[in-house]
């Protein structure tokens, strides 16, 4: 004879992996450090500013 099994803890266990799941999703889609948003952003603003600064007055 097998054990008997809670399914209040199957419930909530398969809960909890389809939320770990569902945070590794998330951290792939968002999950960029403040820090490298910042310094892809300067970079962005140094590209076009030297860009501005090759462009010729008609």
């Amino acid at each position: 004879m097998s054990e008997p099994v809670n399914l209040n803890r199957v419930r909530k266990a398969k809960a909890k992996a389809d939320e770990k799941v569902k945070a590794a999703r998330n951290r792939v889609a968002f999950g960029r450090p403040g820090a490298e948003k910042a310094l892809s952003e300067a970079r962005r603003d140094k590209t076009a500013r030297e860009l501005d600064a090759k462009k010729r007055e008609p």
